[in-house]
């Protein structure tokens, strides 16, 4: 949706080891904000993002406006996977899924690209969006990229603007807390109830108002009671007044992906 960052171009730069031609697309996306949610002051600079992609050498950016892609007012079909647009972010967010999903058929419709490169951060986005693919039997390949940090461990995301000095400090314990559930897993603890109890814990003594924390089947998003066959640890998080998310792939070989 704009207000490029190093997580974005991650995304460009594999993009540019598999294809011969790239297309990036910059809208926000009004059917995927509730009525209470931050549309109207989600960041943008379009001309700036601009700057970015042709450092990047991309051939093309798609940055329609509202008008272009719901012409008419054009808000009446929209494109629902069920039952996983309700989990996670979907829980507290209604219809949220439903926007995106809507949103990414029409720019598979309008670009047809062989592949669409998307972050791990957004983990839900991600399975929603395959399920989506999968049923609707879309002829293009998704591709998860790793997740891209600050310094200090905190996922990149435009949202992160938000954030004043004293939220912006404790904000890395988002991932501090994914650390913590890692490094058990690592030391062979397989309970997701005793995963998830260790990152409440963590963010319990922080500033931050904790959301969720979810252990899942990574595809369906499901919860799972033990994590040995592999797992989503997933966390949606208030700081302030800006909601961030984040998560960690525990896999099935004993090995974990925080990035």
């Amino acid at each position: 949706m704009g207000a490029l960052h190093e997580g974005h171009l991650s995304l460009v730069r594999a993009a540019r080891k598999k294809c011969k031609t790239i297309v990036t697309s910059i809208f926000v996306n009004p059917t995927q904000f509730g009525p209470n949610e931050d549309f109207t002051r989600y960041p943008r600079d379009v001309e700036a993002d601009v700057r970015k992609l042709e450092q990047e050498r991309v051939d093309l950016v798609f940055a329609p406006s509202v008008d272009e892609m719901y012409p008419n007012g054009g808000f009446g079909t929209f494109v629902e996977v069920p039952e996983i647009s309700d989990r996670l972010d979907g829980r507290s967010r209604p219809n949220h899924f439903r926007g995106v999903a809507t949103v990414v058929a029409k720019l598979f419709h309008i670009v047809s690209p062989d592949f669409a490169f998307f972050g791990q951060k957004d983990a839900a986005q991600v399975a929603v969006l395959r399920a989506m693919v999968r049923d609707l039997n879309f002829p293009v390949e998704l591709v998860v990229c790793p997740t891209v940090r600050e310094s200090d461990g905190l996922a990149m995301s435009s949202r992160n603007q938000y954030l004043d000095r004293d939220e912006r400090s404790c904000a890395n314990v988002l991932y501090h807390s994914l650390c913590k559930a890692s490094e058990a897993f690592l030391r062979g603890r397989t309970n997701a109830q005793e995963l998830r109890q260790l990152v409440a814990n963590t963010i319990h003594e922080s500033k931050v108002h904790l959301e969720y924390i979810e252990i899942t089947e990574p595809d369906t998003l499901l919860p799972v009671d033990d994590v040995s066959g592999g797992a989503l640890v997933a966390i949606a998080a208030w700081i302030g007044q800006t909601r961030l998310i984040d998560n960690i792939l525990l896999q099935a070989d004993g090995t974990t992906v925080c990035a």
